[in-house]
């Protein structure tokens, strides 16, 4: 009874319509659809010379600071993780093709974490949202889902560099067989709404795995104290925070980012009916927030952007409406701190399916784009291409800012642009041609 009384003094249940349990299963069924990210984090961001064990211990701290934040400050049922996308961002495009550190790559996300505590705390993010376009808000989610189904593909081999660009790889090897077993599962157990479907699909086919003897079983028990995280804690360079390229990968973080938690809570809390009679979200600043010190104690603690998660919507499709759902998932992301041997073992293909269906995820906004408008529909379709094509989200999202603002420019409808895609344009621009000189 007084368990009850505590959740109902922090959480405010019985105002929200709902209860512990219902709650708990919430936040439950949140980690469910969200903890794939435990799988794939580590192993994208080790690809830049990370350490595997001490990012997957640093992305479950980080999380869980966001996920105490959102749950006894903002009170919202919404689950944080490094976001997909930013985490591609940070090792294969600032890493492996500017040629920067991994270390260069964390003071990039513990300056954007700065700079959002700023911006959230002054109300700029929402104004800075709302001066950019709806269709390249929309396209950059487009372009992020087919980039990062690309970096499935390319790490699983299905696909390889070829003569002229890429071509079809191995698809009867191991590699492939487990790959395409964890796909299907992946999209027929989310057609059928199972709860957890890319987790589900990592794991079976990481038992698939063994039995193939592409992988092998921990030489340590199942059950461990978490890896330490040292080898990736507080490893910041500032040497270069004022370099132009520091500039350019700081904007594409702080971009990326942006778009994605906000588009995140407003669709989240619209199927929640959370939203005012404005259609806002009461609470949208202190989630804000919540990710923005997640950042910045994640690049401290070794791992990239923290993010809102939109598998939040499972969780709410379950009935969690307050931070007691929140809190709920971040427990879960602890318990798996102490399940790291079971992770590790994961192989690649499983988590390239996760990324290839994430991508499908991401891809449905392209929908709603207005392609009717040639103004509108190229740049996005500029974005779009260029993600995948240059193997950056940086160079997708400069492509479909100054064709935006060059063709609206010329086609008489200047006044559509806001000053601040105009001045980006120009910073864009200012970045292609300062290697002439």
């Amino acid at each position: 009874m007084a368990e009850n009384s505590f959740f109902e003094k922090a959480f405010k249940l019985k105002k929200h319509g709902t209860d512990v349990k219902t709650e708990i299963m919430a936040g439950i069924t949140t980690f469910m659809t969200m903890s794939y990210i435990l799988a794939v984090n580590p192993q994208i961001l080790s690809e830049a010379g990370m350490d595997y064990g001490a990012v997957f211990t640093g992305t479950i701290l980080a999380s869980v600071i966001a996920m105490l934040l959102m749950a006894f400050y903002a009170n919202l049922p919404f689950g944080l993780s490094a976001g997909m996308g930013l985490n591609a961002f940070f090792t294969y495009t600032v890493v492996m093709q500017m040629g920067k550190s991994w270390q260069f790559a964390l003071t990039a996300v513990f300056l954007e974490g700065i700079l959002f505590l700023l911006l959230s705390f002054f109300g700029v993010r929402e104004a800075i949202f709302n001066s950019i376009p709806v269709n390249l808000k929309k396209a950059v989610s487009v372009g992020i889902g087919l980039f990062i189904a690309e970096i499935g593909l390319l790490n699983t081999g299905i696909i390889t560099p070829g003569d002229i660009s890429l071509s079809l790889g191995e698809l009867t090897n191991a590699n492939g067989f487990i790959f395409f077993f964890a796909l299907i599962i992946m999209v027929v157990l989310t057609a059928r709404n199972v709860k957890g479907a890319l987790l589900w699909g990592i794991l079976v086919s990481t038992v698939l795995s063994l039995i193939l003897g592409v992988t092998h079983f921990p030489d340590s028990h199942v059950v461990s104290l978490p890896p330490s995280i040292k080898p990736v804690f507080f490893k910041l360079d500032f040497s270069n925070i004022f370099s132009l390229e520091m500039f350019s990968v700081l904007f594409s973080f702080l971009f990326v980012d942006l778009f994605d938690t906000l588009g995140t809570l407003t669709g989240v809390a619209t199927k929640a009916n959370m939203l005012d009679e404005d259609g806002n979200l009461p609470e949208a600043s202190k989630a804000l927030l919540s990710d923005a010190v997640g950042t910045t104690f994640g690049a401290i603690l070794g791992t990239s952007t923290i993010t809102t998660f939109v598998e939040s919507s499972s969780g709410v499709a379950e009935g969690g409406r307050t931070g007691l759902t929140a809190l709920s998932t971040a427990a879960c992301f602890v318990i798996a701190a102490f399940f790291f041997p079971i992770f590790s073992i994961i192989p690649a293909p499983a988590t390239a399916a996760a990324l290839v269906t994430v991508g499908l995820f991401m891809i449905t906004t392209v929908a709603e784009i207005d392609f009717t408008d040639i103004s509108e529909a190229f740049p996005a379709f500029m974005t779009i291409l260029m993600m995948p094509l240059t193997y950056s989200i940086a160079e997708g999202i400069s492509f479909g800012m100054i064709s935006y603002a060059v063709i609206k420019l010329f086609t008489g409808k200047g006044k559509e642009v806001s000053p601040v895609v105009y001045g980006l344009a120009i910073v864009f621009i200012i970045r292609y041609l300062l290697p002439l000189f």
